[in-house]
């Protein structure tokens, strides 16, 4: 099917090298149901039914909120749908685990909860399901790190570009700009941002992008500076084409290697980064579901409540381990050999 679709010999050279990697193609399904799973979480890991029939009418929880009163309860303001009494002909639909990862298990007498029926991983130190919260946690670790990504490789596709393509003065100053940004501790000065500045995802996004874009931009400016001189570029140049159809349309398309071949390994180091800043405390901001605040918690419980670093930390490297994978795919797709 996809083998129809592609037009350019190249492109169909490259893919087939990618597929013939089993390893390669098997991570990209992991990768796949993982998204999937943490992207649709509320339909998995949720304290509100998928769907419940009470009193002959159908209702969605999980999609539309009630009010307590269309279930004849005066006494609270958020609906309880654990407590709902329920009559003949009344029945319910829950998610997987019945658990928000906000949620507090109050039946548990003493946090952290050992991992149980109702708690499939455990419960953190507030009493809240660790597997709900390593499902959400996902999503906020993959949101960071291609948010991170997108902006890191823009900001560096564009700068590189342009010190490649010009050359001469643009290209030295921007190079000796780049060699002293690249000399900055970038993770120890994010922890001195995050302490001085209220922490937030798009607080931490911005300061993985004001440094994040160097290592992208020399592999730009390298293939700008080879592709520039080439033939078909001269060719181009010769009929009359201006610079921007040059670049988007001739250079550009022939650069876009690096981009693919490391982006996988950059959103394996954004989600590394960002739990190793929620395990040291200067991450995403609390009830924020973090695989790096559950393994922070285990470094105090460790003794009693060995599964909140074996689960996260499993996560993390399956994780990884996945992104590592498809990334040595693409590497060995645009290699050259």
């Amino acid at each position: 099917m996809i083998e129809r679709l592609i037009k350019n010999d190249l492109t169909l050279r490259r893919w087939r090298n990618f597929k013939a990697n089993k390893a390669t193609i098997l991570a990209c399904w992991v990768f796949i149901f993982l998204c999937i799973v943490s992207f649709t979480a509320e339909m998995w890991a949720n304290s509100k039914p998928l769907y419940l029939s009470y009193n002959g009418k159908s209702y969605f929880p999980v999609f539309k909120q009630y009010h307590p009163t269309e279930f004849a309860r005066e006494d609270i303001m958020v609906m309880d749908y654990r407590s709902l009494q329920m009559k003949d002909g009344d029945f319910i639909v829950w998610p997987v685990i019945k658990w928000d990862p906000f949620e507090t298990n109050k039946a548990i007498e003493s946090y952290p909860g050992a991992p149980s029926k109702d708690n499939w991983l455990g419960t953190d130190d507030r009493g809240r399901d660790v597997l709900s919260r390593l499902i959400y946690g996902f999503r906020t670790s993959m949101t960071f790190a291609i948010l991170v990504w997108v902006l890191c490789f823009v900001v560096g596709t564009i700068l590189g570009g342009l010190m490649g393509y010009a050359g001469g003065w643009l290209d030295l100053t921007g190079q000796r700009i780049t060699e002293i940004l690249s000399t900055v501790p970038q993770f120890f000065l994010m922890i001195i941002l995050v302490a001085i500045f209220n922490p937030a995802m798009w607080l931490l996004i911005l300061i993985s992008t004001l440094f994040g874009w160097i290592s992208i931009s020399y592999y730009i400016r390298a293939e700008f500076l080879r592709l520039r001189k080439l033939e078909f570029v001269e060719s181009a140049r010769a009929i009359g084409s201006g610079h921007a159809a040059i670049v988007f349309k001739q250079i550009l398309p022939n650069a876009i290697g690096p981009i693919l071949t490391f982006s996988p390994f950059t959103i394996a180091g954004n989600i590394a980064a960002l739990a190793a800043l929620d395990y040291l405390g200067f991450g995403l901001p609390p009830p924020t579901p973090s695989w790096g605040e559950l393994l922070g918690q285990s470094e105090k419980y460790f003794s009693v409540s060995p599964w909140l670093a074996i689960y996260p930390s499993l996560a993390l490297f399956v994780t990884l381990v996945v992104l590592n994978l498809i990334g040595e795919g693409f590497r060995d797709a645009f290699s050259p050999k």
